[in-house]
Protein backbone atom coordinates (compact mmCIF):
# COMPACT_ATOMS: atom_id res chain seq x y z
CA UNK A 1 0.00 0.00 0.00
CA UNK A 2 1.40 3.15 -0.86
CA UNK A 3 1.50 6.31 2.11
CA UNK A 4 -1.17 8.38 0.62
CA UNK A 5 -3.48 5.51 1.41
CA UNK A 6 -2.45 4.93 4.32
CA UNK A 7 -2.61 8.94 4.91
CA UNK A 8 -6.30 8.69 3.88
CA UNK A 9 -7.26 6.11 6.07
CA UNK A 10 -5.76 7.68 9.15
CA UNK A 11 -7.16 10.77 8.20
CA UNK A 12 -10.58 9.22 8.34
CA UNK A 13 -10.42 7.96 11.21
CA UNK A 14 -9.43 10.08 13.28
CA UNK A 15 -12.55 11.95 13.13
CA UNK A 16 -14.40 9.20 13.82
CA UNK A 17 -15.58 7.75 18.04
CA UNK A 18 -14.54 3.74 17.00
CA UNK A 19 -15.39 2.42 20.48
CA UNK A 20 -16.97 -0.78 20.13
CA UNK A 21 -15.73 -1.38 16.74
CA UNK A 22 -15.84 -4.91 14.59
CA UNK A 23 -13.95 -4.30 11.85
CA UNK A 24 -13.55 -5.70 8.21
CA UNK A 25 -10.74 -5.52 5.97
CA UNK A 26 -11.13 -6.85 2.13
CA UNK A 27 -8.08 -7.16 0.37
CA UNK A 28 -6.11 -8.01 3.82
CA UNK A 29 -2.99 -9.91 2.86
CA UNK A 30 -0.34 -7.82 3.21
CA UNK A 31 1.31 -7.21 0.13
CA UNK A 32 3.13 -4.11 0.77
CA UNK A 33 1.50 -2.18 3.59
CA UNK A 34 -1.46 -2.53 6.34
CA UNK A 35 -4.00 -0.30 7.66
CA UNK A 36 -4.33 -2.51 10.42
CA UNK A 37 -2.79 -1.12 12.84
CA UNK A 38 -4.23 2.14 12.99
CA UNK A 39 -7.46 0.08 14.21
CA UNK A 40 -4.97 -1.53 17.40
CA UNK A 41 -7.10 -3.28 19.88
CA UNK A 42 -10.41 -3.25 17.70
CA UNK A 43 -12.11 -6.42 16.54
CA UNK A 44 -10.48 -7.17 13.00
CA UNK A 45 -11.32 -9.74 10.27
CA UNK A 46 -8.55 -9.85 7.29
CA UNK A 47 -10.24 -10.96 4.48
CA UNK A 48 -8.49 -12.04 0.73
CA UNK A 49 -9.19 -14.26 -1.67
CA UNK A 50 -5.74 -15.58 -1.64
CA UNK A 51 -4.17 -16.85 1.77
CA UNK A 52 -1.10 -14.62 3.41
CA UNK A 53 0.25 -12.93 6.37
CA UNK A 54 -2.38 -10.48 7.28
CA UNK A 55 -5.32 -12.90 5.78
CA UNK A 56 -7.33 -14.70 8.51
CA UNK A 57 -9.90 -15.55 6.02
CA UNK A 58 -9.66 -16.58 2.72
CA UNK A 59 -13.28 -15.68 0.74
CA UNK A 60 -14.73 -13.67 -2.15
CA UNK A 61 -15.84 -10.35 -0.82
CA UNK A 62 -18.34 -9.81 -3.55
CA UNK A 63 -20.50 -12.87 -2.19
CA UNK A 64 -19.27 -13.63 1.59
CA UNK A 65 -21.88 -13.98 3.65
CA UNK A 66 -21.53 -13.97 7.42
CA UNK A 67 -24.85 -16.36 7.95
CA UNK A 68 -23.57 -18.65 5.52
CA UNK A 69 -20.25 -18.92 6.70
CA UNK A 70 -21.45 -19.79 10.17
CA UNK A 71 -22.52 -23.35 8.51
CA UNK A 72 -19.28 -23.61 8.22
CA UNK A 73 -17.88 -22.51 11.43
CA UNK A 74 -17.30 -19.09 11.55
CA UNK A 75 -17.45 -17.54 14.53
CA UNK A 76 -17.33 -13.44 14.12
CA UNK A 77 -18.92 -10.54 13.46
CA UNK A 78 -22.30 -10.51 11.28
CA UNK A 79 -22.01 -6.92 10.58
CA UNK A 80 -19.39 -4.64 10.84
CA UNK A 81 -19.07 -0.61 11.84
CA UNK A 82 -16.33 -0.52 9.57
CA UNK A 83 -15.31 -2.26 6.77
CA UNK A 84 -11.86 -1.02 4.57
CA UNK A 85 -10.81 -1.91 1.08
CA UNK A 86 -7.49 -0.42 0.07
CA UNK A 87 -5.88 -0.60 -3.27
CA UNK A 88 -8.17 -3.96 -4.28
CA UNK A 89 -11.17 -2.90 -6.93
CA UNK A 90 -8.87 -1.84 -9.78
CA UNK A 91 -7.71 -5.93 -9.50
CA UNK A 92 -11.35 -7.34 -9.26
CA UNK A 93 -13.84 -8.02 -11.84
CA UNK A 94 -16.12 -7.98 -9.56
CA UNK A 95 -15.64 -4.52 -7.58
CA UNK A 96 -19.23 -3.33 -7.94
CA UNK A 97 -20.50 -6.79 -6.12
CA UNK A 98 -17.84 -6.11 -3.78
CA UNK A 99 -18.59 -2.36 -2.78
CA UNK A 100 -22.15 -3.42 -2.77
CA UNK A 101 -21.82 -6.46 -0.26
CA UNK A 102 -19.80 -4.33 1.63
CA UNK A 103 -22.87 -1.79 2.05
CA UNK A 104 -24.80 -5.01 2.99
CA UNK A 105 -22.38 -6.26 5.42
CA UNK A 106 -22.19 -2.77 7.87
CA UNK A 107 -24.36 -1.86 10.54
CA UNK A 108 -26.76 1.18 9.91
CA UNK A 109 -24.15 4.57 10.24
CA UNK A 110 -21.50 1.68 9.84
CA UNK A 111 -17.96 3.02 7.62
CA UNK A 112 -16.77 1.96 4.36
CA UNK A 113 -13.30 2.90 3.91
CA UNK A 114 -11.72 2.45 0.39
CA UNK A 115 -8.85 3.81 -2.09
CA UNK A 116 -7.99 2.32 -5.14
CA UNK A 117 -6.22 3.65 -8.76
CA UNK A 118 -8.22 5.80 -10.03
CA UNK A 119 -7.83 7.63 -13.81
CA UNK A 120 -4.24 7.86 -14.74
CA UNK A 121 -2.51 5.22 -12.36
CA UNK A 122 -0.15 3.06 -14.26
CA UNK A 123 -1.05 -0.77 -14.18
CA UNK A 124 0.22 -2.70 -11.48
CA UNK A 125 0.31 -6.60 -10.33
CA UNK A 126 -2.09 -7.30 -7.36
CA UNK A 127 0.49 -10.26 -6.25
CA UNK A 128 3.58 -8.03 -5.96
CA UNK A 129 3.06 -4.29 -7.10
CA UNK A 130 5.21 -4.95 -10.46
CA UNK A 131 4.31 -5.75 -14.15
CA UNK A 132 0.91 -7.31 -14.33
CA UNK A 133 0.89 -11.19 -15.14
CA UNK A 134 -0.41 -12.83 -18.18
CA UNK A 135 -4.46 -13.38 -17.13
CA UNK A 136 -4.10 -10.72 -14.43
CA UNK A 137 -7.40 -8.13 -14.22
CA UNK A 138 -7.13 -4.44 -14.00
CA UNK A 139 -9.02 -1.86 -14.17
CA UNK A 140 -8.86 2.34 -13.20
CA UNK A 141 -12.03 3.14 -11.54
CA UNK A 142 -13.94 6.53 -11.92
CA UNK A 143 -15.53 8.89 -9.47
CA UNK A 144 -18.44 8.04 -11.49
CA UNK A 145 -18.19 4.35 -11.55
CA UNK A 146 -17.58 4.30 -8.24
CA UNK A 147 -20.72 6.28 -7.00
CA UNK A 148 -22.72 4.56 -9.32
CA UNK A 149 -21.20 0.79 -7.10
CA UNK A 150 -22.09 2.90 -4.09
CA UNK A 151 -25.92 3.98 -4.85
CA UNK A 152 -26.77 1.58 -1.46
CA UNK A 153 -24.74 4.13 1.16
CA UNK A 154 -26.66 6.99 2.36
CA UNK A 155 -23.63 8.81 2.47
CA UNK A 156 -21.13 9.19 -0.28
CA UNK A 157 -17.66 10.91 -0.52
CA UNK A 158 -15.59 10.61 -3.34
CA UNK A 159 -12.19 12.48 -3.88
CA UNK A 160 -9.19 11.67 -6.13
CA UNK A 161 -5.64 12.76 -5.35
CA UNK A 162 -3.76 12.96 -8.47
CA UNK A 163 -3.91 9.36 -9.75
CA UNK A 164 -5.65 7.81 -6.06
CA UNK A 165 -9.31 7.55 -5.97
CA UNK A 166 -10.86 7.81 -2.15
CA UNK A 167 -13.92 7.32 -0.89
CA UNK A 168 -15.75 7.12 2.64
CA UNK A 169 -19.54 6.44 2.61
CA UNK A 170 -22.00 6.06 5.73
CA UNK A 171 -24.66 3.35 5.61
Amino acid sequence: MHAEAFKFVRRALSELDQTGWAVLEIGSRDVNGTVRGLFNGRSYLGMDVAPGPGAELVADAATWDPEVARVAGYQGPRMFHAIVCCEVLEHADTAEAIVRNACRLLHPLGVFLMTCAGPGRAPHSAVDGGQLRPGEFYRNVTPDEFRAWASGFTGVFVDTLGPDLRALCVR
